[in-house]
C-alpha cells in the first residue's frame, strides 16, 4: 500500500512539473534551434564540436524549441518517406525498414522524451536546402498528412522512426519546388491534431525576402503557430537591420497582423548561431540582442529567435545561451523557470516603423573578366540566390540576393555584371548543379548533409560511405546538395569542407561524417 502511495505521488509530482515547465508559444522570450544537421561538422575537422545527442542540448532552460531536421525525401521506397540527420541518423549508418529508405533511429526516444520532460517541444522539419519535399496534387498531400501523423505524431505504425516517442509538431523548411499541396497537408494534419488531447505545432521557415518564393501562398492560406524567418543569405538580413530599404520585420508583422489565418501567430527572426553556420548575416550576441529587444518593443508579433543550428551554436561559445539571457523576460512558460538575468549591456536606438521599399537598392557593379566555365546560362523561371553565378548575354553575373525573373543587367539591379567570359562552357550546365557548386555557402544554412554513397538528387557522391546531414544556412532555396570534389571545386563564402573522419555516435558506435550537406 505505502508503495502504491508513493508511486501516485511521484506520479503527481511529475505532473506538476511537466506542468510548470510547459512550452508556451504565446511568450516573446522563445528560442528555436535546429538540431540534426551538424552544420559545424560541415566545416570544421575538430570533432570534439561535431552534433551530440540531442539530451545534450536540453540540459539547461536556452532552447524552448528544437526542429529535427530534416525529413528530406517524401516518397522514397515503399511509398514512405526518409529522414536525414547526419552523424545522429541516417540510412548508412542505422538499419531502415524493410522495404523503404526510412531509418529506425528509435534509439533517439528516450532522448526526445527527456527534453520534453522539461518542457522543450520537439518538432520535425520537412524539406531543407536540398530536400526532394513536393506534391503533385492536393489528394497525394492529404495523405502524406495521414503517412506524417502515424509515423511521428499521434497515430500508430509498425515503422514509427523514434519508437514510442511522440513528436509535438511539423515545421515545413520548403525551399524548392512548388506550392502545391502544402494547403492541403497542414488542413489534413489539423483535422487528427485538433481531435488530440496533446497539443501540436505547425510552424514555417521561410526566407526574409516577402512573400517567400515557396510558401509564401501557404502561409496566407492555412494557420501556423510560429513562422521562423530566415533573415540571412539576402540582402533583407540582420547585417542590414539599419538599413530601412533592406531589413524588412514589418512587412511580416503586418502580414502576421492582417493577413494570416492565425492573427496571433508569432514571428521569429532566424539567425545564424556562429560565423560558418551561413553565408551571410551572422552578427554577435550583443549586436542579434539588441536588434531582438528593439523588434519586440516595436512588433507585438515578435515571438523570440531562431538559431541554425545547434552545433553551431554550442560551439560558439554557447551562443544559444547568451541570446536567450539577452531576450529572457518575466514570468512562467516558454520552458524556462529560472529568474530573468538582467537586460544586455548593448543598445541601440529604436528605429522607427518603415515602409517596405517598393523598389529594391541598386547595387553596386563591378566589370570584370570571369570563367565561365562550368556555369549555366541565366533561366527567368530559376531561383537564385545571393552568390547564384550565371551567363548572360556573354557575361559572367553574380546575384546579389535572392532573384527569380530579375533579368541580368536589367532596371532591378538584382546581377553584379563580372565581366566577359574569359571562358564559356555554361550554355549547356545544369541549371540546379551550378547554383549549388557556386554556393556552398548558401548550401550551408537550412540544407542536409548526406553522406550516401550514391549521390541523391542531381549529383554523385563520393565513393566512400558517409553519414547524411541536413542544414539551414542557404540563402537559396534548399536545393540537393553537390558531389564533394564540386563542392571543393568552387568555395564561395565559409569553406565547404567535407568530412569524412570517423566519428562515435549517439550509442558509442564509430561512424563517418556528412560527405554531402543539406542547409536550411
Amino acid at each position: 500500500m505505502y508503495g502504491f502511495i508513493s508511486s501516485v505521488a511521484v506520479a503527481a509530482a511529475l505532473c506538476l512539473a511537466s506542468s510548470a515547465l510547459a512550452f508556451d508559444n504565446s511568450r516573446s522570450d522563445n528560442l528555436a534551434v535546429y538540431y540534426g544537421q551538424n552544420s559545424y561538422g560541415a566545416t570544421h575537422s575538430d570533432t570534439a564540436n561535431w552534433q551530440k545527442a540531442l539530451s545534450t542540448y536540453c540540459q539547461d532552460d536556452s532552447i524552448d524549441a528544437f526542429p529535427l531536421a530534416f525529413l528530406h525525401v517524401f516518397f522514397a521506397s515503399g511509398g514512405l518517406p526518409s529522414i536525414n540527420m547526419a552523424n545522429t541518423c541516417n540510412t548508412n549508418d542505422n538499419p531502415v525498414f524493410p522495404g523503404t529508405e526510412l531509418p529506425n533511429c528509435s534509439f533517439m526516444a528516450a532522448d526526445i522524451q527527456a527534453c520534453q520532460a522539461k518542457g522543450k517541444i520537439i518538432t520535425l522539419s520537412l524539406g531543407g536546402a536540398t530536400g526532394a519535399a513536393s506534391f503533385s496534387s492536393d489528394a497525394q498531400a492529404q495523405q502524406f498528412a495521414d503517412t506524417i501523423w502515424n509515423l511521428f505524431l499521434g497515430g500508430s505504425s509498425s515503422t514509427r522512426p523514434f519508437g514510442n516517442a511522440v513528436l509535438d509538431g511539423i515545421d515545413l523548411d520548403i525551399e524548392g519546388g512548388g506550392s502545391t499541396g502544402f494547403a492541403a497537408f497542414v488542413n489534413r494534419l489539423r483535422t487528427h491534431t485538433n481531435s488530440a488531447s496533446k497539443k501540436y505545432y505547425v510552424t514555417a521557415a521561410p526566407q526574409c525576402p516577402f512573400p517567400d518564393a515557396f510558401l509564401g501562398a501557404v502561409l496566407n492560406a492555412v494557420a501556423f503557430d510560429a513562422v521562423y524567418v530566415q533573415f540571412y543569405n539576402n540582402f533583407c538580413g540582420l547585417t542590414n537591420f539599419n538599413n530601412p530599404n533592406a531589413w524588412n520585420f514589418a512587412q511580416w508583422d503586418n502580414w502576421a497582423k492582417t493577413v494570416s489565418p492565425n492573427r496571433n501567430v508569432k514571428i521569429y527572426i532566424g539567425a545564424p548561431a556562429a560565423p560558418t553556420a551561413a553565408g551571410s548575416g551572422y552578427v554577435d550576441p550583443a549586436t542579434l540582442a539588441s536588434i531582438a529587444v528593439q523588434t519586440r518593443n516595436q512588433f507585438s508579433s515578435f515571438g523570440g529567435i531562431m538559431l541554425w543550428d545547434a552545433s553551431q551554436a554550442f560551439a560558439n561559445n554557447r551562443f544559444d545561451r547568451a541570446i536567450k539571457n539577452a531576450i529572457r523576460t518575466s514570468g512562467s512558460g516558454g520552458g524556462t523557470t529560472a529568474p530573468p538575468p538582467p537586460p544586455p549591456t548593448t543598445t541601440t536606438t529604436t528605429r522607427p516603423a518603415t515602409t517596405p521599399p517598393a523598389t529594391t537598392p541598386q547595387p553596386t557593379t563591378t566589370v570584370g573578366t570571369g570563367s565561365c566555365a562550368g556555369v549555366a546560362s541565366w533561366v527567368s523561371n530559376i531561383a537564385y540566390i545571393g552568390g547564384s553565378q550565371v551567363v548572360f548575354n556573354g557575361h559572367l553575373w553574380t546575384a546579389k540576393w535572392w532573384s527569380q525573373a530579375d533579368t541580368p543587367g536589367g532596371a532591378a539591379g538584382v546581377w553584379t555584371d563580372n565581366g566577359a567570359c574569359s571562358s564559356f562552357a555554361g550554355a549547356h550546365a545544369n541549371v540546379s548543379q551550378s547554383l549549388a557548386i557556386s554556393h556552398v555557402s548558401s548550401l550551408l544554412s537550412h540544407s542536409v548533409v548526406t553522406a550516401a554513397p550514391k549521390a541523391q538528387g542531381k549529383s554523385s557522391g563520393p565513393a566512400a560511405p558517409q553519414s547524411p546531414a541536413i542544414s539551414h544556412v542557404s540563402a537559396l532555396p534548399h536545393f540537393p546538395s553537390t558531389a564533394a570534389s564540386e563542392l571543393q571545386a568552387k568555395p564561395a563564402g565559409p569553406a565547404a569542407v567535407v568530412q569524412t573522419s570517423a566519428q562515435t555516435d549517439a550509442t558509442g558506435s564509430p561512424r563517418t561524417v556528412n560527405s554531402r550537406v543539406f542547409r536550411h
